[in-house]
């Protein structure tokens, strides 16, 4: 008997992992997952968007427009920093993350000083502002690789 052809590749395995743990975001807009594998694919970390630690997801705001203190960009934290504080090991350095959209340039900063290597990301919906393009000239400069992934359009089904 010969093995079965049709197994996923990798950056299906792992991007569907980082896309799963977005899954667990509260956030009623943006859900975004990150997932950070060692150089010999095993999973190191994974992370989601949301509130720090000991912050209540119903005594915070999620609104995205309103005063600074009544929305919820200065309370929640990104997947990739998530996943980065999530590691419990001795160092990132030579990691890939995996990501379902594009860090932005605070993400971009984490990333570069944890010694991640490459980030493979999905969604480049915010390419034109300059968070992401800081983000971008960051990595060139730091040399973190980093490419879209190339979804093979495969529906992956679960058999139970």
């Amino acid at each position: 008997m010969d093995k079965r052809q049709d197994y996923i590749t990798w950056d299906e395995y792992f991007m569907g992992v980082a896309y799963m743990s977005g899954m667990r975001s509260k956030d009623p807009n943006t859900q975004v997952g990150a997932c950070i594998v060692s150089a010999d694919n095993k999973i190191l970390s994974m992370g989601y968007n949301g509130l720090p630690r000991g912050c209540s997801d119903d005594e915070f705001p999620w609104a995205r427009e309103g005063a600074p203190l009544d929305n919820k960009y200065l309370y929640t934290t990104h997947s990739e920093l998530n996943a980065i504080l999530n590691y419990n090991g001795p160092s990132l350095a030579g990691a890939k993350m995996y990501v379902t959209l594009f860090p932005c340039n605070e993400c971009a900063k984490a990333i570069i000083q944890a010694g991640i290597s490459t980030v493979v990301y999905d969604d480049d919906k915010y390419a034109d502002t300059p968070s992401v393009m800081a983000s971008k000239r960051m990595f060139d400069a730091a040399g973190v690789r980093y490419y879209r992934y190339q979804r093979t359009g495969r529906v992956v089904s679960v058999k139970l």
